[in-house]
């Protein structure tokens, strides 16, 4: 991160990423996420997550805790604090629900004048984001992104640090039908963990269990059924919903050979 904030004039790199990694090193595989990707692994059918996915939403605590200890980083436009909606003028003096970062549940307050700024993190799903601007909060790059029409930066609420997994191959007899998924938030935001399994086993069955293809197959598959087919109304699943129209990448990686079944 620090390397793409040095780099981003000569190398003009204005934007950012997420990133997740999976290293192998003796016998484990280390799986690393910072931001809005997935791993899962599915062994003998099991589904077995190996990331967690950093938003807004999962990391509220995380950002109105910076936001209360520096409220500069808000530009006295925002407020820390979090309401079930947009507080209007007219209800200052009453009573409203909020949480703050001490806060799992909500409680009441008395609305003053700073609780009619607009809220550090506005919006529920994947249209939550932190200061109406981004929608995850783990990553590389966006050092110069600002809040629309202002001079109040977004980095500082932005945190590069992954979050690591650990899974030991060693305690557990794999067969070549058991596999890590990599895939980012174009593919999981229209397709479940159960619906990416059951396309994994449906795919894998179809193929001799020693054909290398199977699993760029797999990773196909997945891609496929995600964006859909192009209509009148867009992109659209088999299901007629919406697909996805964000970027979609997905690896499919083996962790047993063909001499692995029993």
């Amino acid at each position: 991160d620090e390397q793409i904030e040095r780099e981003r004039v000569s190398q003009r790199l204005s934007g950012g990423c997420c990133a997740l990694a999976a290293v192998y090193l003796m016998g484990k595989f280390y799986v690393a996420n910072a931001g809005d990707s997935r791993a899962i692994i599915i062994r003998n059918g099991e589904i077995i997550p190996m990331s967690r996915e950093f938003t807004p939403e999962t990391e509220r605590q995380r950002l109105q805790f910076l936001a209360f200890l520096r409220p500069e980083l808000l530009g006295k436009e925002f407020t820390h604090l979090e309401f079930p909606r947009r507080i209007q003028p007219k209800e200052l003096g009453k009573k409203m629900l909020y949480r703050d970062q001490n806060m799992n549940g909500w409680a009441y307050k008395k609305i003053e004048e700073d609780d009619l700024k607009f809220p550090l993190i506005y919006g529920e799903g994947k249209k939550a984001r932190v200061m109406a601007t981004i929608g995850v909060t783990r990553g590389l790059g966006d050092h110069d992104l600002k809040v629309f029409s202002s001079n109040i930066h977004i980095k500082p609420f932005l945190s590069c640090f992954p979050e690591v997994r650990v899974y030991d191959l060693t305690q557990y007899e794999h067969c070549p039908d058991d596999v890590l998924v990599l895939g980012t938030d174009g593919l999981w935001d229209v397709t479940n963990d159960t619906e990416v399994a059951g396309v994994v086993m449906e795919v894998l069955t179809s193929y001799e269990p020693n054909d290398p293809c199977r699993y760029t197959m797999v990773a196909q598959e997945l891609v496929v059924r995600s964006r859909g087919v192009l209509k009148e109304r867009g992109w659209r699943l088999a299901n007629d919903k919406l697909g996805s129209g964000d970027d979609i990448s997905v690896f499919v990686i083996p962790l047993g050979g063909p001499g692995n079944y029993t």
